[in-house]
């Protein structure tokens, strides 16, 4: 028995098809921006918090020991034999991030790179890591062999100079060399100074410069590019694993563990090098514990994944999101521990 042509199942017509596929489309594309901002905002807000948790670990610390923890522990007069030394800030706040575990593997009165062994310097601190961190991925060694995890939250150690060896002197941030701040040295408040910033892995920089670049803060990339003609290391390359700022996470040294304040949030440090590739770059005069005459002075900026802003970290614990335009010396201003003649009050950020 024949179906009628009334009962026979009325089939899509490729036109149709074609009308229904470009409505899906259309939908999917205007639905897919508002999924990955969803994305985005999650991703920025579990980024907030872990700037919470190192600002309470701060505290905590402070608590225990009555001071801040130094950004680099040092003994003044003397050089390190090895080419790394003391652990950061970072390495001094795990027993206050639930690390206390690695913690008790290690001695923090012996160099950090010492005890690789330990499989302490190769974990992934979730605390430390943004989760829009587009290189979160342990960093090899010239071997090719695992050695060290990279981290997202650099701490303020400033405006341009790190740390004087000469006469102990540190910088004008919240964190320098042998460092013993109190919340009282802060005069011009904890909750107008910078205590941590969003800087990104795997940096491009080059460091250890023959001469003294003096006190005189950089005011534009191209300057700071200039002072490459006198230096010694370039870490940086068209490979992830060339490129090393920012990836030691137990590494005191300012371009390992901190930021400073010479440039603004974000901004495009550029550096043509010889390989003829311009690198987006941080910079350090000279390692410190390298020298006992010679400072060190660095302009390592504060990066962010998140668009036209970085997340700061202040010392009262507050967090905020600052702004790429934010004026410079508003923001030299929240870098230091206190506030010079004739600078502006670093409010309204």
């Amino acid at each position: 028995m024949r179906l009628s042509d009334a009962c026979r199942p009325k089939a899509f017509t490729l036109i149709e098809l074609m009308v229904v596929i470009s409505i899906v489309a259309v939908l999917t594309a205007l639905l897919l921006p508002a999924v990955q901002q969803a994305r985005e905002a999650a991703r920025r807000t579990r980024c907030r918090n872990n700037l919470r948790q190192i600002g309470l670990a701060l505290h905590n610390y402070v608590s225990a020991h009555s001071v801040l923890p130094p950004s680099f522990a040092h003994r003044q007069g003397t050089v390190l034999s090895g080419n790394n030394g003391s652990w950061s800030i970072h390495g001094r706040l795990l027993p206050y991030l639930e690390q206390a575990n690695a913690y008790e593997r290690v001695n923090l009165q012996v160099a950090w790179d010492a005890q690789v062994d330990t499989g302490v310097p190769k974990l992934r601190i979730p605390t430390y890591l943004c989760p829009s961190e587009a290189h979160d991925v342990i960093r090899l060694d010239s071997s090719g062999i695992a050695k060290v995890y990279p981290q997202n939250y650099g701490f303020n150690f400033g405006t341009w100079l790190v740390w004087d060896p000469a006469t102990g002197t540190g910088g004008d941030g919240a964190f320098y060399v042998n460092s013993k701040t109190k919340p009282a040295d802060f005069v011009d408040g904890m909750s107008n100074t910078l205590a941590a910033a969003e800087v990104q892995t795997f940096t491009s920089y080059f460091r250890n410069t023959s001469s003294d670049p003096g006190p005189t803060v950089p005011a534009a990339p191209a300057e700071l590019a200039a002072l490459a003609a006198t230096a010694t290391q370039f870490k940086l390359g068209p490979e992830t694993n060339d490129n090393t700022g920012h990836t030691e996470w137990p590494d005191g040294r300012v371009h390992h563990s901190g930021f400073t304040t010479v440039f603004t949030p974000n901004t495009f440090v550029a550096y043509p090098h010889v390989d003829g590739i311009t690198y987006d770059v941080d910079f350090n005069s000279l390692q410190e514990g390298k020298s006992v005459a010679q400072p060190s002075y660095a302009a390592v900026t504060a990066r962010s994944y998140h668009n036209d802003v970085v997340q700061v970290l202040l010392m009262d614990g507050s967090v905020h999101s600052i702004s790429d335009g934010i004026d410079r010396d508003i923001w030299r201003a929240l870098g230091t521990r206190r506030q010079a003649a004739g600078e502006p009050e670093p409010t309204g950020f």
